[in-house]
């Protein structure tokens, strides 16, 4: 495995990375519950974290981190914004399905790939974050 491959490999879950942070954006826009807003407040800046740990693991793979979500992104990101529900229960709902199919089983592909330890064990991490938001939000769907 090459630090192109890995770089790569990351660019990739940075790229979705940004796109939770945009949806989370969406979401934010969308609540007008102040608790529930704030949670959801707390969960994008954990994103944010995030995307700033695997950009930096990109630069000292001597590779260059993405810096958006890129073009199929921006457009899901649209669609997303388009189609967004507009219900309290809808959006948490779709949330936990977002960071589920995105967030969780598709980093954890990303996992099985050609990645050094360092990066695999950011991308855990990443992983365990994510896992943590649908937890969450699990339990304010209660």
């Amino acid at each position: 495995m090459t630090n192109d491959v890995i770089v790569e490999e990351l660019n990739t879950l940075l790229r979705g990375t940004y796109m939770g942070v945009r949806s989370f954006e969406h979401y934010i826009q969308e609540l007008d519950h102040d608790d529930l807003r704030a949670n959801f407040q707390d969960m994008q800046q954990e994103l944010k974290q995030n995307a700033s740990k695997i950009a930096e693991r990109i630069q000292n793979l001597g590779g260059i981190p993405a810096d958006d979500e890129g073009v199929s992104g921006s457009m899901h990101s649209f669609m997303h914004k388009v189609m967004l529900p507009h219900d309290k229960t809808k959006i948490i709902e779709d949330a936990i399905k977002g960071i589920d199919n995105y967030g969780i089983h598709y980093s954890e592909e990303l996992v099985k790939g050609d990645l050094d330890t360092t990066s695999k064990q950011i991308v855990e991490d990443v992983i365990n974050t994510n896992r943590g938001h649908v937890e969450k939000l699990r339990q304010l769907l209660h």
